[in-house]
């Protein structure tokens, strides 16, 4: 067992910091969130309620994300414990949402890698839905009830990325997240930037990036609009759920946090605008060929890769290109993405129980990859997949950093993370970062409280409320549950759990 002595992992700079939180940050709510998000609320006129959102809470929040790991030089649940006893349990919380996440997020991972093979058959034949759901996935009837007949098309690849990222993973923080961020970020860069240029001369795509960019100035005044722009910041910057602070707490001592999470901020948002250009340029060409307007082809999320794409490329000259570059981005994205999940989890493990890290990313990753396989790799996937997605994010992790913003605002404890983000960053924060990390905090009670009462009268997409009281409410209620439980164990091996002790460390570099 490792000493609680023993230094903690170190990136070996700033821009490895950098590129694993780019890695981060950049997945798949970039590449299939963003374009339709931008598309359904305005158009060109989003960029004005989206680029506030991102001035105002996004980049606020990583900046708060960044300064309660570094300070404290833990995992999410130590980092929280230095920072405040009572505030253990919000570090658990996070963990026990990225528990949730990493075990969803391996299966899409896993499809994505499948079609990137597919493509260059076009495997999914001229059907591409009925490929999906039925011949891919084998989907059941979820009003029959949860089935768990395995799906061998889904368990192989899903098995095969768990195994990769555990890999990553037990190799450290300089041999494995670092290295891996080095070698995925610039093959993704050079594959959406190579998709981007092939979708702007498909035939038609003008026709998409009008209808994306064009302006309905009408929509700012739609409350639900800025509200999508500030949820659309929130989920797809690694804010707020144990990602940021865990990194974080790999910088060295005089690292500048703020200008780092700049560069990490404005780098996420010009992927997403990137992927913007490149999806709907494609999406434009699909109406031009099939005669009907982009709003009737225009999708999000899963229906936009795995029914849209395959129908573009069926009809794309080279299509086959165009398919291993959009599926082979997805899959690097979600890669690196998903890394940064997991190790949230072997690191607040790994403080808590002190176990070399081979040995915590095998404990973690193996029990989970097996939940992984039973839960996603059925007949019951997709509907399990949509049911936990809607619900850890919205009851996970805006519940989760509702709930720790209000602790640290209460207990006026912004001033000590301001003070240290000052210490060593090129970007002062003052008043005005305070003023932003309140009314987030304002914004994000708004979310949780009007997403809470549309699924609680509506229930959700149609599924039967026993399935969603199940794994939606009953899930979301779990990990609080669970959190409260991790935070009364004790910690193994006389780890010190101070503030004090977070800043010996720090001498010490």
């Amino acid at each position: 067992m490792a000493s609680s002595t023993q230094k903690r992992e170190t990136f070996s700079g700033r821009r490895a910091f950098i590129m694993a939180a780019i890695g981060s940050a950049v997945g798949l709510g970039n590449i299939w969130r963003f374009p339709y998000t931008t598309y359904e609320n305005g158009g060109g006129a989003f960029i004005i309620p989206y680029l506030i959102a991102l001035l105002t809470a996004g980049i606020p929040l990583l900046f708060l994300d960044y300064a309660i790991g570094h300070r404290h030089r833990g995992g999410a649940p130590l980092s929280y414990r230095r920072f405040s006893p009572h505030f253990e349990i919000f570090g658990w919380w996070q963990v026990m949402v990225n528990v949730i996440i990493g075990l969803y997020y391996a299966v899409v991972l896993g499809w994505a890698a499948s079609y990137t093979y597919f493509s260059f058959s076009a495997a999914w034949g001229s059907q591409p839905i009925d490929f999906f759901l039925h011949e891919f996935l084998k989907m059941g009837d979820i009003n029959n009830g949860v089935s768990f007949e395995f799906v061998s098309m889904i368990t192989g690849p899903l098995i095969a990325v768990w195994l990769i990222a555990l890999g990553v993973l037990s190799l450290g923080i300089q041999k494995g997240i670092s290295k891996s961020a080095d070698i995925l970020m610039p093959v993704l860069v050079v594959m959406f930037v190579a998709l981007v240029i092939y979708s702007l001369f498909l035939p038609g795509a003008a026709k998409g990036l009008d209808a994306l960019f064009t302006p309905n100035w009408a929509k700012l005044s739609d409350p639900s609009v800025w509200i999508a722009a500030y949820g659309q910041i929130f989920f797809s910057l690694s804010i707020c759920f144990g990602i940021m602070v865990t990194y974080a707490s790999y910088l060295k001592k005089d690292s500048d946090l703020t200008g780092s999470g700049l560069v990490v901020g404005f780098a996420n948002s010009s992927f997403e605008v990137l992927a913007g250009i490149g999806v709907f340029a494609a999406l434009g060409f699909m109406a031009a060929a099939q005669g009907v307007e982009v709003s009737e082809v225009a999708k999000g999320g899963i229906g936009l890769a795995f029914f849209a794409f395959p129908t573009i490329i069926n009809e794309a000259p080279f299509g086959q290109v165009l398919g291993v570059l959009f599926f082979g981005s997805l899959t690097f994205a979600a890669l690196t993405s998903f890394i940064s999940v997991i190790e949230v989890i072997i690191s607040a493990v790994q403080d808590k129980l002190r176990v070399r890290r081979a040995k915590v990313t095998f404990i973690v990753g193996l029990p989970m990859m097996l939940v992984s396989v039973i839960l996603f790799g059925t007949t019951t996937g997709l509907p399990m997949l949509d049911v936990l997605d809607k619900f850890v994010n919205y009851f996970g992790i805006v519940a989760v950093a509702f709930a720790a913003l209000v602790a640290i605002v209460a207990n006026e404890k912004l001033g000590l993370l301001g003070a240290h983000l000052n210490q060593t960053s090129s970007f002062k924060v003052g008043f005005f970062w305070r003023l932003c990390i309140i009314l987030t905090t304002g914004i994000l009670a708004f979310m949780l409280l009007t997403e809470g009462a549309k699924v609680f009268n509506e229930g959700y997409e149609g599924y039967p409320s026993w399935f969603v009281n199940t794994f939606g409410w009953g899930m979301a209620l779990a990990l609080v549950v669970a959190s409260f439980v991790l935070s009364r164990l004790k910690w193994k091996n006389d780890v010190k759990l101070t503030i004090d002790s977070a800043l010996e460390e720090r001498k010490g570099e």
